[in-house]
C-alpha cells in the first residue's frame, strides 16, 4: 500500500489532496444513497477530511481508516478537541463524538469490527493507489460492506500525459471491471475538472465521476457474466 510514501507525504506536510472544505460531489450525491440518519458510515484512507464531520453532522456515526497517525491526531486537534486513544486489533483506534479513527493498514481489516456497517464514502481512495493494489481494494471493500452496502465513490480519469500519479486515473470500465461482482454501479455525474495543484504538475485535462454503489445479492449471476464470452450457451445478462 506504499507504506513509506503516504507517511512520509503527511510527515512532509506534502498533502494536496486535501480538499480542506467538504466535498461538493457528497453534499450533491449523498442523498442518493437515501441514507438514515441513525447508520455507521465507513470512510477508508480518510485522512483528516473534513467529509467526515459534514457526515457526523447528518447524524451519521463514522468509522474512518487511516495509515498515518498524523492524520488522525490533526483530525481531532484542528476541532480541538481530545480523542479517546486505544489499541485495538493492531491499529490505534482515535475516538471522540461518534468518529471513531482507525490507525493502521486498510488491509488488515477485520469484517467482524465493521458489522453492522451499511454506507461507504469513498472521495480519495480508489485513486490513490497504484493499478497493482486497487483491485485487490475493490475486493477487500466489498468483503467489508457485505451484500448489503451502499456507497458513494469518487475517481478521476485522465488520457495519457506526462502526469505521475497519485491521484491516478481510474476509467469507468476499470470501476465496473472491480466492483460489479458485488455492487450495482450507476454513475450520478461525470464532469471536467481543472485542479491548480495538478495543473502545476502536468495534468491538463481530467474528469471526475461520481457512482452510487448498491451491494447485490447475486454475486454468482454476476461471477458467470464475468466468466462467460459473450453469446455462450448460459451467460446471463443482468
Amino acid at each position: 500500500m506504499q507504506s513509506d510514501f503516504w507517511q512520509q507525504r503527511w510527515q512532509n506536510d506534502e498533502i494536496g489532496f486535501h480538499e480542506g472544505t467538504v466535498n461538493r460531489f457528497l453534499s450533491e450525491h449523498w442523498s442518493a444513497l437515501s441514507p438514515r440518519g441513525d447508520e455507521t458510515v465507513f470512510v477508508p484512507l480518510c485522512g483528516k477530511s473534513f467529509d467526515m464531520v459534514w457526515l457526523r453532522e447528518r447524524g451519521h456515526r463514522v468509522l474512518g481508516v487511516e495509515l498515518s497517525n498524523i492524520a488522525c491526531r490533526a483530525f481531532f486537534s484542528e476541532r480541538g478537541v481530545e480523542p479517546t486513544v486505544t489499541e485495538t486489533g493492531g491499529f490505534v483506534q482515535f475516538a471522540h463524538d461518534g468518529i471513531d479513527l482507525y490507525c493502521g493498514d486498510f488491509f488488515e481489516l477485520q469484517r467482524a469490527r465493521f458489522s453492522g456497517v451499511e454506507l461507504f464514502y469513498d472521495r480519495a481512495a480508489l485513486i490513490a493507489l497504484p493499478p497493482a493494489v486497487r483491485q485487490r481494494y475493490c475486493a477487500r471493500l466489498g468483503e467489508i460492506m457485505g451484500p448489503g452496502g451502499r456507497g458513494l465513490m469518487i475517481t478521476l480519469d485522465y488520457p495519457d500525459q506526462a502526469f505521475d500519479g497519485p491521484p491516478f486515473a481510474v476509467s469507468d470500465e476499470e470501476v465496473h471491471r472491480n466492483l460489479d461482482r458485488r455492487f450495482d454501479i450507476d454513475r450520478l455525474q461525470r464532469v471536467r475538472l481543472a485542479n491548480e495543484r495538478l495543473i502545476e504538475r502536468g495534468l491538463k485535462s481530467a474528469t471526475g465521476s461520481v457512482f452510487r454503489l448498491t451491494g447485490n445479492t447475486y454475486e454468482g449471476i454476476s461471477m458467470a457474466r464475468h466468466e462467460l464470452p459473450p453469446g455462450s450457451p448460459g451467460r446471463i445478462s443482468v
